[in-house]
């Protein structure tokens, strides 16, 4: 980057569809850090948590469906959440819905979808994006979509970073190398590296440095160079794949999935192409400047729904009965149960029919290992 700064400029215009764009949508896993809330038969892309009256889901649909069209998006997620995601995307056409047997991280969620797409429509472009993200200022996230289907047009794995606000420490980031001359783009740039969720002084050096985005999980490629890239790392997870897409659509798909589908490795897509394709070049950002947030925590729901003011409480809760005197946090309740708070600052409570949980927002991320410590002690009965 020749000034050291990476910066998206906006165009004015609203992006229509994108031709051979293809939106995926990968659904899986629980949220363990928004336990209890979040379980196993209700995890948190089904549940509404920014006060939309919308689950995380429905608003995926509608960032995606006006760019890739409603019979271009594709929704991967367990045959248990089905039911509950068709009713929630009525216009989510049937050949569209890819159910897998069990979770197998988003390699095999991401590259299903890339090599059952890739089978169908040779040359497709395609997009992932979680099902369970907050994104705010629609037309430059949809800008930032299409800058990065001309970046994974010229041959190119393109991710979406987040121009960071604040020294966040619940965020990977991606440092920036050079920028891109791409047709059609104004903030692409090479990658040079991924780090994992830094401490506090580090977060602070890379924001002030300008180098670096949030990772959002997002990726934009040919369907068919991200198999090949993938396979590069993972040869037998892609072969995989390729097998159970060319019976995808035929009579012959159970007996393949049951064929196949065990034998998938578990990896997630940053470890099987996002990093090897860094390292070898062949990774690019587009810089997303749009509010973004993974809703990774209660700390984080606290904060979306208190517009950043940390002197507020945020209460989730169709029927919630709180009183509150000095106190801030976040209270989410599903049940009319009276739920007084009284000088008590930053403390989540979250209060269903089996579970109770309390804590501050310093702590919420370590809400994971009490679920992991359930799983231990065989507790299921209430993940």
């Amino acid at each position: 980057m020749t000034d050291g700064t990476m910066r998206w400029a906006g165009r004015g215009t609203e992006p229509e569809a994108v031709e051979r764009f293809y939106a995926v949508i990968p659904a899986g896993g629980i949220g363990s850090r928004l336990w209890p809330l979040s379980r196993a038969d209700a995890p948190k892309f089904l549940h509404d948590l920014t006060g939309s009256g919308q689950t995380l889901l429905k608003e995926t649909w509608d960032r995606l469906a006006p760019i890739a069209g409603d019979d271009r998006v594709m929704v991967v997620c367990g045959r248990a959440h089905r039911a509950a995601v068709e009713e929630q995307l009525p216009k989510l056409e049937d050949r569209n819905v890819v159910l897998e047997s069990e979770g197998k991280d988003s390699s095999a969620a991401i590259g299903l979808a890339a090599a059952i797409l890739e089978h169908r429509e040779p040359g497709v472009i395609i997009g992932s994006f979680a099902a369970d993200h907050v994104i705010g200022d629609q037309r430059r996230f949809r800008q930032a979509i299409v800058e990065a289907v001309a970046v994974a047009d010229a041959g190119y794995i393109a991710t979406i970073g987040i121009l960071p606000n604040e020294p966040a420490i619940g965020f990977g980031y991606i440092e920036g190398g050079e920028k891109l001359d791409v047709p059609g783009t104004t903030a692409a740039y090479s990658v040079s590296r991924f780090v994992e969720k830094p401490d506090l002084a580090t977060a602070r050096e890379y924001v002030e440095s300008g180098r670096y985005l949030w990772n959002g999980g997002m990726f934009i490629a040919r369907a068919d160079a991200l198999l090949d890239e993938m396979a590069k790392t993972k040869p037998e997870l892609v072969a995989g794949l390729r097998r159970l897409a060319a019976a995808w659509d035929t009579p012959e798909r159970g007996v393949v999935v049951d064929e196949e589908w065990p034998k998938l490795e578990k990896i997630a897509i940053d470890y099987s192409v996002a990093e090897p394709a860094a390292a070898a070049g062949r990774l690019a950002v587009v810089v997303g400047e749009f509010p973004w947030d993974d809703v990774g925590d209660f700390a984080s729901i606290a904060k979306l729904q208190s517009g950043g003011r940390g002197s507020d409480l945020a209460i989730l809760g169709e029927h919630a009965r709180v009183l509150a005197d000095s106190s801030s946090g976040i209270v989410v309740t599903d049940s009319d149960r009276l739920i007084t708070l009284i000088g008590v600052e930053n403390i989540v409570v979250v209060d269903t029919a089996d579970a109770l949980l309390v804590t501050t927002s310093e702590h919420a991320q370590r809400v994971k290992s009490v679920v992991d410590a359930l799983k231990i002690s065989g507790r299921t009965d209430v993940l």
